[in-house]
């Protein structure tokens, strides 16, 4: 199994920030910016190209939902949605990155610093906020 897969079967700790039958979101552990989440399908596939078309909508739709919640919790202007598939993808297991963005927020085409949380406080804010904001 991979670590994608562990944290959907409840075997590997997880900051969850939405949740439904078939799609997953959490908190990435090594955010560009603090709200930094990946959306992933709970079912191991390891590329969009292997998403059955049945799947697609359903997916997307949370990615779109999570894009509008993290914008809106983490007070940001934008987001920025993407996928890697196959290079420089770390988890062979399809996620989303959406990540909070603002004007001159450093980031330069895809040489980006990463951050961590400052400690579990930090992490649980930033989850709460996206959680409010689906809930609204």
């Amino acid at each position: 199994m991979c670590v994608f897969c562990d944290i959907a079967a409840g075997d590997v700790p997880a900051t969850i920030v939405f949740e439904d039958d078939a799609t997953l979101a959490f908190l990435d552990l090594r955010p560009l910016f603090p709200g930094h989440v990946l959306v992933v399908p709970k079912e191991h596939i390891e590329t969009l190209a292997e998403l059955p078309s049945e799947a697609i909508a359903p997916f997307f739709g949370s990615v779109q939902k999570l894009a509008v919640a993290v914008e809106a919790a983490m007070d940001a202007k934008g987001t920025f949605v993407a996928i890697n598939n196959k290079v420089s993808q770390s988890v062979p297991h399809l996620h989303v990155h959406v990540v909070p963005r603002r004007p001159k927020d450093g980031l330069k085409g895809f040489f980006w610093p990463r951050h961590k949380y400052k400690d579990e406080a930090h992490i649980e804010a930033a989850a709460s906020s996206i959680r409010a904001a689906l809930a609204s």
